[in-house]
Parts: C-alpha cells; structure tokens; sequence
C-alpha cells in the first residue's frame, strides 16, 4: 500500500472504502503485512460498526485461525461502536453460529466477546 492510498483510506468517512481494499486485495502477497494497519483504521474511521462488523465476518469466513487476533480486536471495536445493536445480531451468528442462543450459555463461559455482545443484545436475557 502506497502512501496516497494510505492516506485516501485514513480520511475514508464511514470505513467502506478500507473495508472495499480488505476484500479486493486479500489474495495479494503482502496483505499479511498492512491487515494490521488496515484493521486499526477501519476501527478509526467506522462510528456505527457496520464496516467493522463486516470485515470482522469477511476475515472469519476468508481464514479465521490466521485472522484471529485481528478478528478479535474487530469483535471489540464492534462492541463500543455499534450502540444501536444493529450490526451485533449478524456478527454473532457469522462467529458462532446460527444456534448461538441455544448455546448461550456455554459460550458465555468460554468466550469474553460473545459473553459481551450477548450481553449487549439480551441485557434481560431471553
């Protein structure tokens, strides 16, 4: 990534157009190098999380071992900035499953991030 594209994607409005490069140059042989760099501005530049919860399914359905620590930090950022709970719904069922309901409870035990976000979606529980 050149520096005119670095600076283009740091005054992206909303994080589609960082969320556009994630998605058209993640076959390219030094994504693995900027995938940091492009995740913390994705988290800088999205208020409302839906290109954050995006690129966070986009990168656990592309490879979610390699992409783990990104995703996780992605799941976070998702947590602070999607207030309105519209983006959470869909982050949690592309993570954990369409059934995560029904395993709330076991996941509420082994996993921070969804015990947040479940937390966020249900603050009375089911």
């Amino acid at each position: 990534m050149d520096a005119e594209l670095k600076k283009r994607l740091e005054k992206d409005e909303n994080g589609l157009l960082t969320y556009e490069y994630i998605a058209n140059n993640i076959n390219h042989a030094d994504f693995a190098e900027q995938v940091d760099s492009l995740v913390d501005n994705i988290i800088n530049v999205d208020r409302t999380g839906q290109f954050v919860v995006s690129t966070a399914r986009y990168l656990h359905t592309i490879d979610k071992q390699q992409y783990a620590p990104q995703i996780d930090r992605l799941i976070k950022a998702a947590i602070a900035a999607d207030r309105e709970r519209a983006y959470l719904g869909s982050l949690a069922a592309s993570i954990w499953g369409d059934d995560y309901k029904e395993r709330a409870a076991s996941l509420n035990l082994s996993d921070d991030n969804f015990r947040r976000i479940y937390k966020r979606l249900y603050p009375k529980g089911i």
